[in-house]
């Protein structure tokens, strides 16, 4: 038999945890559900300095701080690998790997993933000197030399954001040309302190076994590699939104996408996305929490008009 709640959360990043907070403060029943660690990607960042409250906190101790907040309040948090979510009337049905749970709302707070080059030195200085988020990190490389890896519109975007503290900025891309708006090329040129590597391939990361102290990268017009010192390296090849278990249900833009009004209300009643995997430009902390305290008191709203 399938468990029912009021509410199921899928996620449990800031976004799904402030949700949980607002949905069970509500006196709902709520399952807040996740394959891995309550937190999300903030347990694989090693400081947070643009949190209000704080100012710098090291990521897991925020994920720790904000679900002792959440667990106040009662919630179900269960481990599961969501497959699929199914409607049957106004009940949604969520499938796992191990169980099956049903309420008629839903909340998707899956987040997004980064694509990575899966380069050596990538995993092991993730975090100590390897970014995927300037407006994250950019402050902890203030007069420094850094590198982007990319040529599209979050690559030259971010580039230009961190030439603004960092000393010099390196744009490296695999092609002759970038890729980004020619708005955001102009600006990018203009600036002084960036700098461009064309026709490279990215083979390395290096480090001195504490933070990273350069890239190593292939000219693929010559052959030759070569190397950039560097303090830090920020990777723009690509944002993957974590909607597969959802395809189903016609919620989705052409990119996979959950696009959502203000009230965080998808094209189905009842279904309701936060955080990363909405179709936005800003995903960071600070507006995921925005975003779950609407979607919980929404979902509260949505139960009560069933009742009407």
């Amino acid at each position: 038999m399938a468990k029912e709640y009021d509410v199921i959360i899928i996620g449990a990043g800031p976004g799904g945890l402030t949700a949980a907070l607002y949905a069970s403060r509500a006196n709902l029943s709520v399952l807040l559900l996740d394959r891995g660690p309550y937190g999300g990607q903030m347990n694989n960042t090693d400081a947070i300095d643009n949190y209000p409250g704080f100012s710098e906190v090291k990521g897991p101790e925020l994920s720790e701080k904000m679900y002792q907040s959440v667990m106040k309040f009662k919630p179900d948090f269960e481990y599961g690998d969501v497959q699929q979510v199914t409607l049957d009337g106004i009940k949604k049905i969520v499938k796992t790997d191990t169980a099956e749970y049903t309420a008629p709302a839903v909340i998707i707070a899956t987040g997004a993933d980064h694509k990575h080059l899966n380069v050596p030195g990538e995993e092991e200085y993730s975090g100590r000197g390897v970014s995927y988020c300037a407006v994250c990190d950019a402050a902890f490389f203030k007069g420094e030399d850094v590198a982007v890896i990319g040529g599209g519109d979050s690559a030259v975007e971010e580039g230009v954001y961190l030439s603004q503290m960092a000393k010099s900025v390196t744009i490296i891309h695999r092609r002759d040309k970038l890729r980004a708006q020619p708005t955001l090329q102009k600006r990018a040129f203009a600036k002084d302190n960036i700098n461009f590597i064309w026709n490279a391939q990215t083979e390395a990361i290096d480090g001195d076994g504490q933070k990273v102290t350069g890239i190593t990268y292939k000219d693929k017009e010559t052959g030759e590699i070569k190397t950039l010192p560097v303090a830090g390296v920020f990777i723009y090849v690509g944002v993957l939104a974590q909607t597969k278990p959802f395809e189903d249900l016609g919620i989705l833009d052409s990119h996979g996408w959950i696009p959502t009004d203000e009230h965080m209300k998808t094209k189905v009643p009842g279904i309701f996305a936060l955080g990363d995997v909405r179709q936005k430009d800003l995903r960071q902390i600070a507006n995921a929490v925005g975003d779950g305290s609407i979607a919980g008191q929404e979902a509260y709203n949505y139960l009560q008009s069933l009742n009407d």
